[in-house]
């Protein structure tokens, strides 16, 4: 019997081949699901970053037709949206005077 400790029997041979192949299947298995894991992470990363940019490019477009309504141009003219608010304080204030006056 001490003999027959360092070597396998065909039939422990034939378990070992069993064994390895279903390690080696877990394995690809595994790997497999990883890979996959990380093909939907990147993904969503991929969608974040266009929605991202997306959202940016919008919120500087606002930006620039406020710049446009509320900035004075190079020539220093009163933009649309500074004449709408002047137009509309004055009317609250005509309105205002008038409702005291005939009040």
């Amino acid at each position: 019997m001490d003999e027959n400790k360092g070597t396998l029997t065909d039939e422990e041979r034939k378990e070992l081949e069993e064994l390895r192949a279903e390690k080696r299947a877990r394995a690809k298995r595994e790997q497999e699901a990883r890979d996959a894991a990380e093909l939907n992470q990147l993904r969503e990363e991929k969608k974040r970053s266009e929605l991202d940019k997306a959202e940016a490019e919008r919120i500087a477009a606002q930006r620039e037709k406020g710049r446009e309504l509320m900035e004075p141009d190079d020539d220093l003219h009163m933009p649309l949206g500074q004449k709408i608010v002047l137009v509309v304080v004055a009317a609250i204030a005509v309105a205002f005077i008038l409702s005291i006056i005939l009040g």
